[in-house]
């Protein structure tokens, strides 16, 4: 039995693009909200296999997509190397800052990946549950992005703290994209071995780099990623998302070895087709506010990403997450648009 997701990634484009959701499992379903006020934090919801599986199931159980991401968060393996790591209700993840050079080498350089044993279980219960044709993603946020909420200990307008203690002190942050590079490449190969398909490596925080930055924190370390798994799974399908990337897509692509690249719903469509999905399959890119508008604009806007990439290698997907107040009908409208469209 063929994944079309895999197909795509694998060279081959399909009549009708394969289709997922970034945070397809999240507030905007009621069964979601249901179990998250039971689990009580975040990180329980995350590390009890029993609810990181449920989760992971329920967008397929309701929109039978084409692939499951599984249920999981980018800031573990801040916590598996020890650090403390919190959610708080509405304002976002809480860590304690490695703002200074002497604070970085408090930094442990090896994860207890005990900690993680939540969720390779998760996906091997995830696996054993879907149907063949329905693949399973695992993931890790990009070391750029992971080290600047280490960094400011919390998510800021622009990252400027990260941004500020590389241009500084570019040696002491290394040591932490060091230390993520490392560990990330064996969290996403236990991923693997768990039953994942296809690895995604969310850089959510690349665009906020400039060019020269861009290739040292956000290319640099996603190409020893991408090296270091396949050294260890020959052939590992690994999608990158250096969001915000606009025109540094192509040189990230290229350098990365990715087998295809999530974009946002601001990239330039030509650049795009000529300059990326002639080399990989393009992941993307509805605007989430299109997906909350519904109605004509909605329908606009799905036509759009299926006219600027159907005729190339195309997973459907949105230009970042889905936002929880959307409406589950828009999604289904979205789904229904996209699977009766014919090349």
């Amino acid at each position: 039995m063929t994944k079309p997701f895999l197909e795509v990634l694998s060279g081959r484009k399909q009549a009708i693009p394969p289709i997922w959701m970034m945070r397809q499992a999240g507030r905007y379903l009621p069964e979601y909200r249901e179990l998250r006020a039971k689990a009580g934090n975040f990180l329980d919801l995350c590390f009890t296999p029993e609810y990181a599986t449920e989760v992971t199931l329920q967008p397929i159980r309701r929109f039978n997509f084409d692939a499951a991401i599984i249920f999981s968060d980018i800031l573990v393996i801040p916590y598996a190397l020890g650090r403390s790591v919190r959610f708080e209700a509405g304002e976002g993840p809480r860590l304690d800052p490695l703002d200074t050079p002497e604070k970085i080498t408090t930094l442990a350089s090896h994860a207890d990946f005990t900690k993680l044993e939540p969720v390779f279980e998760a996906l091997r219960r995830v696996r054993s549950q879907l149907d063949a044709e329905t693949a399973l993603i695992g993931f890790c946020g990009a070391p750029w992005t992971v080290a600047t909420y280490m960094v400011a200990g919390q998510g800021t307008p622009d990252q400027a703290p990260a941004r500020m203690l590389a241009y500084r002190h570019p040696d002491a942050f290394e040591k932490i994209i060091d230390v993520l590079v490392e560990n990330s490449i064996q969290y996403l190969v236990g991923q693997l071995k768990a039953g994942a398909d296809v690895l995604q490596i969310f850089d959510t925080w690349a665009g906020v780099l400039p060019p020269r930055e861009f290739v040292r924190w956000s290319i640099e370390p996603t190409r020893r990623i991408v090296a270091g798994v396949r050294k260890k799974v020959p052939g590992a399908k690994i999608i990158g998302f250096p969001r915000g990337a606009g025109a540094l897509l192509p040189s990230y692509v290229e350098a990365t070895g990715v087998d295809g690249v999530s974009i946002d719903w601001a990239a330039e469509p030509s650049l795009i087709r000529e300059r990326v999905q002639n080399r990989v399959a393009v992941q993307g890119n509805l605007d989430p506010l299109a997906l909350i508008a519904g109605g004509a604009a909605l329908d606009r806007a799905v036509d759009d990403v299926l006219e600027n990439y159907g005729s190339g290698r195309l997973i459907f997907n949105l230009g970042h997450g889905i936002l929880p107040e959307t409406p589950i009908a828009h999604v289904e409208q979205m789904i229904k648009r996209v699977r009766s469209y014919k090349v």
